[in-house]
């Protein structure tokens, strides 16, 4: 397949919790009441369950492979001499019918101690709607120690769990960037873009009122006594988590703003794209643009392409610099620059 700009269809698939239809909505695609994910422009498969997780392209064939045919293409040559053909992000949609349990992703010293993998998960949320007043609770207010949260865990305890959470209320357009190992939740009524290293890696903390065996598949196949030893347990303020957020005041402007805090550089890139001040440029290099509002022209060395609300489109290296033009907002997610500082 010769690399071009390519639209993508959508990618939702069944969830052990509720919510989906406002991807159905955004995207034209299925919708809920248990498809509350769609994985985008996505080179990672499920946890245990490939292929499914994969983004299939129009024509049929899984984007995974036609990138490992040609990376240099669509990643460029810096690109692959760093990172070889993994395009380093996973981007989804998460929208929620139901409260996230509590859970967390291991880092990458710890993925590749216990599981042989090179990327642990860290990751972001750009926020595309949520409820007034509703909360994200990420790491723990006080320092804790493992044995307390192996209790809470083996007896079932959501309610401490809850409780010793730092929160934080978000709003349409807030970013929020999750270091690995944190523990988190989010509120029912969310909806967020998420971008996160490439990887299906959760654990489990609580899971009543969930379609899922935790105690079975709630700790990546190690058994909690390993898996428990991902948790940070390292307390988190509240001006810790202010560190962690960029609010939409910061990121709601005409032309080309960074969508994440710097702590997010060594994992992946989000640029908000709005046009409302004449055409925006961007550099060349592997793109995953979904469009939030309105229509416009994505114009590149290779031709130019219609695009509207809702539609999400690859853009390949090869495309070179390229511009958004017409009236309309989208996000540009991306990998890490080739010269970014190494991850955790």
């Amino acid at each position: 397949m010769t690399a071009t700009v390519i639209a993508l269809p959508v990618n939702q698939f069944d969830h052990f919790y509720r919510g989906g239809d406002r991807i159905g909505a955004l995207r034209h695609g299925p919708g809920g009441p248990s498809r509350p994910e769609e994985w985008i422009g996505s080179t990672t498969s499920r946890f245990g369950q490939a292929p499914q997780g994969y983004s299939v392209l129009p024509d049929g064939r899984l984007l995974v492979e036609v990138i490992d045919e040609d990376p240099v293409v669509w990643l460029g040559a810096e690109h692959v001499a760093r990172f070889g053909s993994s395009t380093e992000v996973l981007v989804k949609l998460l929208d929620l019918g139901q409260r996230l349990p509590v859970h967390l992703h291991p880092n990458r010293a710890f993925s590749k101690t216990h599981l042989g993998l090179s990327h642990g998960k860290t990751e972001a949320w750009y926020v595309i709607d949520a409820p007034v007043g509703a909360e994200v609770g990420v790491g723990f207010k006080n320092a804790m120690t493992l044995d307390q949260v192996s209790s809470w865990v083996r007896e079932r305890d959501s309610e401490a769990l809850l409780s010793s959470l730092q929160t934080k209320v978000v709003h349409p357009g807030d970013a929020m960037l999750v270091p690995a190992g944190l523990p988190h939740t989010v509120a029912d009524g969310v909806f967020v873009l998420e971008l996160q290293e490439p990887t299906d890696l959760s654990i489990l903390l609580e899971w009543q009122g969930f379609a899922v065996d935790g105690a079975k598949d709630g700790h990546l196949d190690l058994g909690f006594d390993i898996a428990l030893q991902a948790v940070d347990l390292s307390a988190v303020t509240a001006a810790d988590l202010d560190q962690l957020v960029l609010p939409a005041a910061q990121i709601q402007s005409a032309g080309l703003v960074s969508v994440l805090p710097a702590q997010a550089d060594p994992y992946f890139r989000a640029q908000r794209i709005d046009t409302s001040g004449g055409p925006v440029g961007v550099t060349a290099g592997f793109s995953i643009v979904l469009v939030t509002e309105g229509q416009g022209v994505l114009v590149t060395n290779l031709g130019a392409f219609e695009v509207a609300h809702g539609d999400v489109v690859l853009v390949p290296f090869v495309a070179g610099y390229w511009k958004l033009e017409g009236s309309c907002v989208a996000v540009a997610c991306r990998p890490p620059d080739a010269n970014a500082p190494d991850g955790r």
